[in-house]
């Protein structure tokens, strides 16, 4: 169980830096209502500039901790409440604004893989 909790780590972390680093602006069959970016995306869901930035910040800093948690343990259970909490608030959104259950899909993943580390940690 430890080399599985190990991998889907890595993973959300890749995933998350993935998404807010290099694909932030760019257009996923993924984004919230017909938003093409990030930005567009928080503004489909009717939320403040502030919260794509503070989200974003919180996002990417859960995801080095969880790669630093490698090494760290300590710093995998924090990070995985709180993106656990970030990913129910994505899933909320999808359906706020009526997506297809399929746009919420990588939320309610990376929300199931930090559901088992917490498990792991816990």
């Amino acid at each position: 169980m430890k080399i599985v909790s190990l991998i889907f780590q890595i993973v959300v972390a890749l995933g998350l830096l993935n998404v807010w680093l290099l694909r932030f602006h760019k257009k996923t069959p993924f984004r919230g209502g017909a938003a093409q970016s990030m930005p567009e995306e928080f503004a489909s869901y009717g939320l403040p500039k502030w919260s794509l930035w503070t989200v974003g910040g919180l996002k990417v800093i859960c995801a080095v901790c969880l790669l630093a948690g490698i090494w760290v343990p300590a710093l995998v259970t924090p990070a995985a409440g709180i993106v656990s909490l970030l990913m129910v608030g994505a899933v909320a959104m999808h359906f706020r604004v009526r997506d297809p259950l399929m746009k919420s899909l990588p939320a309610g993943v990376v929300l199931a893989l930090v559901a088992v580390i917490l498990a792991r940690t816990l």
